[in-house]
């Protein structure tokens, strides 16, 4: 008997204090969330994918000189796999795009290259591309020999 009381007693100090983690799920107080957890392998292997596709045919299967001025530089979900963020930029620094000219022909080619992205992917339904264009900025005229050291 006196085992049992003397269990409890050393217990009863814990017993009183109330923390925020307290009925929490430990799976979840403990899980980490990375890249594949947020979006899911699935929708990164298709983002993959469409990456690829895109960057051919920006590579050269296009006939337009502005589309084949591009490159991918990123595919990204938003906000699931049914609609994907494309972000293009120019493929050399030394291509000088406008946003309205890149706009203009990525709205003249839209509907062939989310074609295109159907055929090379295994999907019941083609995602929505929405396309961002991302111009380079200039290249800083900082070099190590004209910084001025004191």
């Amino acid at each position: 008997m006196t085992r049992k009381k003397r269990m409890t007693d050393l217990l009863s100090q814990y017993r009183g204090a109330i923390d925020a983690d307290d009925g929490a799920d430990p799976r979840e107080f403990f899980k980490q969330e990375g890249f594949a957890d947020r979006t899911g392998r699935k929708s990164h292997q298709l983002c993959a994918q469409v990456a690829d596709t895109l960057s051919q045919i920006f590579g050269g299967e296009c006939g337009d000189d502005v589309l084949q001025s591009l490159t991918v530089i990123d595919v990204a979900p938003a906000p699931d796999a049914s609609q994907l963020l494309v972000q293009l930029g120019p493929i050399t620094p030394e291509i000088q795009l406008t946003t309205a000219e890149v706009s203009a022909a990525l709205d003249r080619a839209a509907g062939w290259l989310r074609t295109e992205v159907a055929a090379a992917i295994t999907r019941k339904r083609a995602p929505r591309l929405v396309f961002r264009f991302v111009p380079r900025l200039p290249e800083s005229t900082n070099s190590p020999e004209s910084e001025v050291q004191p």
